[in-house]
């Protein structure tokens, strides 16, 4: 039976590791952080654990298998056994990078100054605005392509554009510090890395999968509605067999710690 083949009549269920825990929901520092952004209680990840070989060519029925497993649905509690039809979106997000170089640029083209404070600016909608908010939204900007096409694909910009755009009533940060800690220290949290026995050096092993799923009246998780900073990623470790649901539900987040 050939790869494909084996990969779209392959099963896969799902067993939830709930003592397993991430630095970035405990640490206060980061939680206080999170609450200025308006993602506390919004942000979340989850840990399970599954029963058969992944590979990317599974991807589709993996997280399809996901969304209908009776332990995923009774963890996340927000969606009912057997309301599902086949997931509408999985969308391979390229993981690659081991270091926070792919920022580099933005520190040298004018949406910092000097000290590290992000150089605001004029927008007709947004009254308090600024170039870096610019730079990941606006492909008009002039400096939207200082971190090139193929980076800006990558999971670890993503991750860092949605902190940096927070939630509905983020408070923005003057410096651009913030945003790369914490950026670094979740995806440190959430993606697994190997050495190569033969070259020494560090790659990423974890596979990364944008999803949505749909029910009978419409697009039911993350969120109803499509909202940009509403997302849901599977985040695959291949090896032990092991995958994170990191996700962010866009609104008004708490207030307290």
């Amino acid at each position: 039976m050939d790869e494909e083949k084996y990969a779209f009549e392959q099963t896969f269920s799902f067993n939830a590791l709930r003592t397993k825990t991430f630095s970035f929901l405990q640490d206060k520092d980061t939680l206080a952080r999170l609450m200025k952004w308006s993602m506390l209680g919004r942000i979340s990840a989850q840990s399970f654990s599954f029963d058969h070989s992944f590979s990317p060519y599974s991807s589709e029925k993996f997280a399809l298998c996901f969304f209908r497993d009776p332990e995923v649905l009774s963890s996340l509690r927000k969606m009912e056994a057997g309301g599902w039809v086949p997931l509408g979106i999985v969308e391979p997000t390229p993981c690659t990078k081991v270091s926070m170089e792919l920022f580099d640029p933005i520190y040298s083209c004018g949406i910092l100054r000097p000290t590290g404070h992000v150089v605001k600016c004029f927008h007709d909608v947004y009254p308090d605005y600024d170039e870096l908010r610019q730079m990941l939204r606006d492909e008009e900007s002039e400096h939207y392509y200082v971190v090139g096409r193929e980076e800006r694909g990558e999971f670890l910009f993503s991750l860092f554009k949605h902190l940096c755009l927070g939630g509905e009533l983020c408070q923005y940060e003057d410096t651009i510090d913030p945003y790369i800690s914490t950026t670094k220290q979740i995806y440190k949290d959430l993606i697994s890395v190997q050495k190569d026995p033969e070259t020494k050096k560090i790659a990423v092993v974890s596979k990364v999968l944008k999803v949505c799923a749909f029910d009978e009246s419409g697009r039911c998780f993350p969120g109803v509605r499509e909202e940009e900073q509403t997302f849901a990623y599977l985040i695959v470790d291949p090896y032990k067999r092991h995958m994170t649901l990191f996700c962010h539900f866009y609104g008004v987040g708490n207030f307290t710690v």
